[in-house]
């Protein structure tokens, strides 16, 4: 439902508590009658140091997210996004799709995900073979590739940064990220793609894809893009990729 600063829409946006990245990047660009409305996953141990504290971060983020999704439903958003990718890329495709489903029954909402986001980017830009990078611990690295895969891209390369915390994924900084973008950049690859909501990237995305020649899809920009063209918004930025200035 629309309001006075959402005049063209409202979309509830679903962070765990720990993440400072993604409000940041979406109000950002500024976009002209869109209201973003968040609601937070509470994270009281935010340790992500191995492949078992991966797992209890993701049973902390299942927990509490029928909370923050309720809590954002009271004020009347027109689509629900998920503003945190690893669950979303959970099961692969099936996963998502199954997960997407519990949400869209829950809220009655059309529903953007980071997975399916990416997969719409790929498909949009043309995009068959890619590498992948995370903040994550293997467990969630291979639930990455394992989604990408089933969903008809070629799996170049993963490399997970190994986040010690879920806080310590915002304090990454650019040039580890610019490092990590270069060792995965081969001729043969179309696309280097970036998950983990609280990396912020979207910004050196968009300067590495002039470097490169190819596209480098932040993962906050595909979600914001996914969002505004599934609810029929053709707004184009710069600064945020290719992705957003033209397609």
């Amino acid at each position: 439902m629309t309001n006075i600063v959402g005049t063209r829409a409202v979309f509830g946006v679903i962070v765990p508590s720990t993440n400072t990245v993604v409000e940041h990047d979406y109000w950002r660009a500024a976009l002209p009658g869109i209201s973003f409305r968040a609601g937070s996953m509470y994270i009281p141990n935010p340790a992500m140091g191995d492949d078992d504290d991966f797992g209890n971060l993701l049973g902390q983020i299942r927990a509490s997210l029928d909370t923050a999704v309720r809590d954002v439903l009271t004020a009347e958003p027109d689509r629900m996004v998920m503003g945190m990718s690893a669950e979303t890329f959970w099961g692969g495709v099936a996963g998502n799709a199954d997960f997407e489903r519990r949400l869209r029954t829950r809220t009655g909402l059309p529903v953007t995900t980071g997975a399916s986001s990416c997969r719409a980017a790929l498909h949009a830009l043309g995009c068959r073979r890619i590498s992948v990078f995370s903040p994550y611990q293997p467990v969630a690295d291979r639930e990455v590739g394992r989604f990408f895969t089933e969903a008809g891209f070629d799996v170049a390369a993963i490399t997970g940064l190994r986040c010690p915390t879920a806080t310590d994924i915002a304090k990454v900084a650019p040039d580890r990220l610019r490092t990590v973008v270069a060792e995965l950049d081969r001729p043969d690859v179309d696309a280097v793609v970036q998950v983990g909501t609280n990396l912020s990237f979207v910004g050196l995305a968009d300067e590495l894809e002039a470097q490169l020649g190819k596209p480098v899809i932040a993962i906050n920009a595909a979600t914001l893009w996914h969002a505004l063209r599934a609810h029929g918004f053709g707004d184009q930025l710069a600064g945020f990729g290719t992705l957003l200035r033209v397609h």
